[in-house]
């Protein structure tokens, strides 16, 4: 009989441990988070291709959801100093939604991420002409580039990995380009990205993730208090359309220094010709010390929830966005408008026209040989 009770006993106790523990997720926000982003709005046939949702977590309580649908980050649940949960990726909830919003939230875009003046390069003497979508360039790849395509995927316990075979002169690019991307969580709270790519014919390649990010959650205000450190003394200064001159502007006693942690809407509006091209910050950093081997590309810190963002890449630039262009007319996953600035992206890649600047690091890719980069979000708190 004393031997029943105690095993009744230890069994309450477990019970009400239970309770506890799916109590303080609730309270902490995770429980009601974790259901806004639906499986079901993500299952669906794209192409005559099975589109799905697919979950990354580790130990720590870091959760990332991503799609094959443009191999496109749509969630990234992470707890605060407090321990309460937000969804710090800016994006859509559904496969739908994502076909109507030409803004590549959360996607890999290519074959080349950012613009190409005018639609035009030239490999060897030979000019090749690409679709122009964002008048009068190029850009992420063209009308129909990788964020609007169905990728191959295979799932393990803490990669994803997705598959895409680019034609040859699809969207006007030169080349069968077969790309991998490989989305691996770990228990250091870090997302890494890794993309590897292979051509039969010489092209140009510059794959990136225009993942928005918003460290406050997304619905819950702009990314101006936000604080941004890029570890960079140049940038490319860009025209009207915001192509590169080829030149480069020091950053120094202007808006564009951010080598000291500073807030995003400290001089956003200051009286400056570049902020007024971009509408605000639109730009490519000229990074340094980056030699080819995983490096700093930039850290945001958000004050009020101590959430840290650091962004590590072997590229040589990174385009800072500061979500100019977001008007409010496209309803989040949190049920609000993604309102003017709202979201910022920070993009490591070679320069924007690198194919038209023979002073840029070359993007060139031949047959026989192998792209590879990398990039990783590394999450933290700062207390």
């Amino acid at each position: 009989m004393k031997k029943s009770i105690i095993i009744f006993a230890t069994l309450a106790l477990v019970f009400l441990s239970c309770k506890q523990n799916s109590q303080q997720a609730e309270d902490n926000g995770f429980t009601a988070l974790d259901t806004i982003v639906k499986v079901k709005n993500f299952q669906k046939e794209v192409d005559g291709k099975k589109v799905d949702l697919y979950t990354l977590k580790n130990d720590s309580g870091l959760v990332v959801k991503i799609t094959n649908y443009g191999a496109r980050i749509v969630s990234i649940l992470m707890p605060d100093k407090n321990k309460k949960y937000a969804d710090i990726n800016v994006g859509l909830p559904s496969i739908e939604a994502f076909q109507q919003n030409k803004s590549y939230y959360g996607a890999i875009v290519g074959r080349y991420g950012n613009r190409i003046a005018k639609g035009k390069f030239k490999i060897d003497g030979k000019e090749y002409s690409l679709a122009i979508n964002n008048y009068p360039n190029t850009l992420h790849g063209g009308i129909k580039g990788y964020a609007d395509v169905v990728w191959e995927a295979v799932q393990t316990k803490d990669t994803l990995s997705l598959t895409y075979i680019s034609t040859d002169m699809e969207e006007g690019y030169p080349g069968k380009l077969t790309v991998n991307v490989k989305y691996v969580i770990n228990n250091n709270n870090e997302l890494k990205i890794l993309f590897e790519a292979t051509t039969d014919k010489k092209t140009i390649v510059n794959l990136t993730s225009h993942t928005y990010f918003n460290l406050k959650g997304e619905g819950n205000g702009d990314i101006l208090s936000h604080e941004l450190e890029i570890p960079s003394d140049l940038t490319t200064p860009v025209d009207s359309t915001l192509i590169p001159s080829g030149k480069f502007d020091s950053v120094k006693n202007t808006p564009f220094d951010f080598n000291a942690p500073l807030t995003i809407g400290s001089r956003i509006n200051d009286v400056n010709k570049q902020l007024k091209f971009g509408m605000g910050y639109d730009h490519n950093y000229v990074l340094k010390n980056q030699t080819g081997s995983l490096a700093l590309v930039a850290r945001v810190t958000e004050p009020e929830s101590g959430r840290v963002l650091e962004i590590l890449s072997p590229e040589p630039g990174v385009q800072f966005y500061s979500g100019n262009f977001m008007d409010g007319k496209t309803i989040g996953k949190s049920g609000k408008p993604l309102n003017y600035r709202s979201g910022l992206a920070l993009e490591p890649q070679h320069y924007p026209d690198s194919p038209n600047h023979s002073n840029f690091p070359s993007v060139i890719l031949e047959p026989g040989k192998k792209y590879n980069t990398e990039i990783v979000y590394k999450f933290s708190i700062k207390k």
